[in-house]
């Protein structure tokens, strides 16, 4: 079995981008630059923030953090929102989810310019996505694609089975998988028979927040399979998939931590420098 390691593709994809700052920079005199918007101080979100915030500066990115308090008016962050807008500076813009209950986010999520919606949440990025059009893609699906590409570059008629159906990961995913021309399956917490139905499948996502959801015998024999759970037990951090089980079966799988994980943050760097150079093409 081949375990999928996220830490090594997504070093080899910041490497690329690295690069391809500098020439940006040579070419457009101007650097690619991510704002992030951090409100409260919720342990998990301080610890995704430092890591983009390091990620961002290591591809020579300019990176900027504006934390917030917790009771922040809504407005503020509306407003600050509208600034960077504006700021040609700034490629990408992006509001560490959750955000406390006072604040509506999907008012946060439409306020960001589709163009510099580097989250790929925007109702405009969603649909153009499902469209077929250019846009930018949720960083999540995106590395857990890039992932699956290493293992098989010709997707065409591979059958998918996405465990999940969140805008987060399953939706975007599924679209990821239609445009390689696999045939789709999505499956969720009401399907009936779910072993059945990842049985079937040459690619299984699983993205549904339930420990070891995903045992050995629901696998076919050389599937490939990418684990986008993160879930804490006392067994520790485990991921959706029944690890050492699936591991017998499967042609690849990505290991918790240490598979998609490293891969998103790397694919919010690549989303930026790709929202700068749509900007400079326009």
């Amino acid at each position: 079995m081949i375990l999928i390691d996220g830490k090594k593709v997504a070093a080899e994809l910041r490497e690329e981008l690295k690069k391809e700052v500098l020439n940006l920079k040579a070419k457009h005199n101007k650097t690619p630059g991510l704002t992030v918007i951090l409100i409260g101080d919720m342990a998990p979100s301080q610890i995704y923030v430092r890591m983009k915030e390091k990620a961002a500066n290591e591809v020579g990115l300019k990176s900027e953090v504006i934390k917030y308090p917790n009771e922040v008016e809504e407005k503020t962050v509306l407003d600050k929102i509208h600034e960077l807008n504006k700021d040609d500076g700034v490629s990408g813009i992006l509001v560490q989810l959750p955000l406390p209950k006072h604040i509506d986010k999907q008012k946060v999520i439409e306020k960001i310019l589709p163009s510099k919606d580097v989250d790929g949440f925007h109702p405009m990025n969603v649909g153009n996505l499902s469209s077929g059009y250019d846009s930018s893609v949720p960083c999540t699906p995106l590395g857990c694609y890039l992932l699956i590409k290493k293992i098989e570059p010709n997707l065409s008629g591979k059958k998918a089975v996405v465990v999940g159906r969140s805008n987060l990961n399953g939706k975007p995913m599924t679209q990821l998988l239609l445009k390689e021309n696999c045939t789709v399956t999505i499956t969720h917490s009401k399907t009936k028979d779910l072993k059945e139905e990842c049985l079937k499948g040459d690619i299984i996502v699983a993205a549904v927040g339930i420990p070891e959801l995903v045992k050995g015998d629901w696998i076919k024999k050389d599937a490939i399979v990418i684990d986008v759970g993160i879930n804490k037990t006392e067994k520790g951090i485990v991921g959706d998939v029944a690890f050492d089980e699936v591991s017998k079966v499967a042609k690849a799988l990505t290991p918790v931590p240490g598979g998609v994980g490293p891969m998103t943050i790397a694919c919010l760097l690549k989303n930026t420098i790709e929202c700068f150079k749509r900007t400079q093409n326009n």
